[in-house]
């Protein structure tokens, strides 16, 4: 699921994209991965086709929020959870900080 879903990313242009392994730290997922799309249109395109290719891999049960306003979209795959931000609300929740815990644990998929 985690490779359809930075294929996804990469197809659509995101930036920024790291992926943080959860393993220990969280029972919400095994993997986060937090992207940037360029404007509010971009955001909410990235995270449209992450959500059809997820339903092409055949993933069922995928949960969305903050898609229509296209600011920060949560999407919530089971074992993944992706954030696609705009960049000024990426740096003000600075998730990757927060989930990290120490900064070699993030890693960039790109």
């Amino acid at each position: 699921m985690l490779s359809v879903i930075l294929a996804s990313l990469d197809n659509m242009k995101a930036e920024d994209t790291v992926t943080i392994d959860l393993t220990g730290k969280s029972s919400i997922g095994d993997n986060m991965v937090v992207t940037t799309g360029r404007s509010q249109r971009h955001v909410a395109s990235i995270a449209d086709e992450v959500v059809k290719d997820l339903h092409k891999a055949g993933v069922a049960r995928v949960r969305v929020e903050g898609q229509r306003v296209g600011d920060w979209v949560l999407i919530d795959a089971g074992d993944v959870i992706v954030h696609v931000f705009r960049p000024e609300i990426r740096t003000f929740y600075n998730l990757e900080k927060m989930w990290s815990g120490r900064a070699g644990d993030a890693r960039s998929a790109n």
